[in-house]
């Protein structure tokens, strides 16, 4: 089944940009020029994604993802200019699942998309549901181990709560609010100094080269996402 894409955007050369590129990459493509007509074909389809730019002639783009938000739960790229940092932190903070930054290439969106879809396609039922695995490090979410390599991982509680966070969203990138509030709690939302600290942490225990962190990856100034975004 040909996967379905939602445009929000109202820039008529990014418009035939997207579409042309996606159409030809295989997507069935909608266009929106405005927040409300997106809105409203999203309420009207049930689309696989929605790319949706923050700059909109009517409605501010993060009124477009609270709206989207209140009803469903279809992943959303957000498309923002790379001095609007605070204007994307708020919108993966909404609840936004990544954003790609303006001006940019068609095969990051691509791969970006790829990533949104796999991570947020229902998983398919097999015999250990309660298992993640990124190469040889596995999380048993069941009995609430991680091994690395066959060899036991020792976790605090902590760690172990933020690495299964990470990894059950991968290619997402998680804002700190979004990491600190879930872990941590809402009274620690601004200890960000905290949340460094213990990812350092894990990616000592996790990483094959720390300093050169190739699971848990930083977007500066924003958050951390779980594994890099590759093309297919």
């Amino acid at each position: 089944m040909t996967p379905s894409i939602l445009i929000i955007d109202d820039e008529p050369q990014i418009q035939r940009f997207l579409a042309h590129a996606l159409t030809a990459s295989g997507y069935g493509v909608t266009q929106a020029t405005t927040g409300q007509s997106g809105l409203t074909a999203a309420a009207e389809t049930a689309f696989d994604l929605i790319i949706l730019d923050l700059g909109l002639p009517d409605l501010n783009g993060k009124t477009v993802i609270e709206r989207l938000r209140a009803t469903s739960e279809v992943p959303i790229i957000v498309l923002s200019a790379h001095d609007q940092e605070m204007e994307k932190i708020m919108a993966l903070d909404l609840g936004a699942n990544d954003f790609v930054a303006k001006p940019f290439g068609i095969g990051e969106l691509l791969a970006r998309l790829r990533a949104t879809l796999r991570a947020t396609q229902p998983m398919a039922k097999t015999a250990d549901p309660e298992v993640i695995r990124h190469g040889t490090l596995e999380i048993n979410l069941a009995a609430h181990t991680a091994t690395l390599s066959g060899t036991a991982l020792r976790l605090t509680p902590k760690e172990y709560d933020l690495l299964t966070l990470l990894a059950r969203n991968p290619g997402r990138v998680l804002t700190h609010r979004q990491l600190l509030k879930q872990v941590w709690g809402p009274a620690h939302v601004d200890d960000l100094p905290y949340l460094r600290v213990f990812i350092r942490q894990l990616r000592q225990k996790i990483e094959a080269d720390p300093a050169i962190p190739d699971l848990i990856t930083t977007e500066p100034g924003i958050g951390y996402r779980w594994g890099e975004v590759r093309e297919a």
